[in-house]
């Protein structure tokens, strides 16, 4: 695997490192040894999908808080997505700033999320499908989330968003915890 730290410490595209032959390619696509050796947390307890039927269905902002934070490991298996994360780390040089890549089925990227992050995603085309792996389990109690256009955070977002749950679509404004 390639890794490739993004502006935003800790967050990391990953490309698999192919080995082509007649029969097509082989590439690794987890290894808990090499996530160590990054610095990243290997610890997965949960895999999710995401299947969405239409181009402009927007699913986000998410994150966990702790003691249900989450580090996540996603991936694009069927389709195109626009893929963001927002850096909600208060400590962070980069507190509030956004990083976005497009994952696709074809690139086969992976995109490596921390925990602290907030993150989301708009389909690029119809029946995307996209897979999660997470360091913790889900918890209803600890799910928040942040608002996919909140002027607080000026995601560039590529494409109309036409299909948003009325959850992520109705968040309020961002405001600093205690603040």
């Amino acid at each position: 695997m390639i890794f490739t730290e993004t502006k935003l410490k800790g967050a990391f595209i990953i490309d698999l490192e192919r080995v082509i032959d007649e029969r097509g390619f082989f590439a690794r696509s987890w290894c808990q040894r090499e996530f160590e050796e990054h610095g990243l947390n290997p610890h997965l307890v949960q895999c999710n999908i995401s299947f969405n039927i239409s181009k402009g269905t927007l699913r986000g902002m998410h994150y966990q808080v702790s003691p249900c934070d989450e580090a996540r490991l996603v991936r694009c298996t069927m389709g195109s997505i626009y893929d963001v994360i927002v850096d909600l780390r208060l400590e962070s040089p980069t507190f509030k700033h956004y990083f976005a890549d497009i994952i696709t089925a074809e690139n086969r990227k992976m995109f490596y999320i921390p925990e602290g992050f907030a993150h989301g995603f708009l389909a690029l085309q119809n029946d995307s499908e996209v897979h999660y792996q997470m360091s913790a389990f889900y918890s209803s109690d600890h799910a928040r989330g942040v608002r996919w256009n909140d002027p607080a955070f000026g995601i560039q977002w590529p494409a109309e968003v036409k299909i948003i749950s009325d959850r992520d679509k109705n968040y309020p404004d961002f405001r600093v915890p205690n603040g």
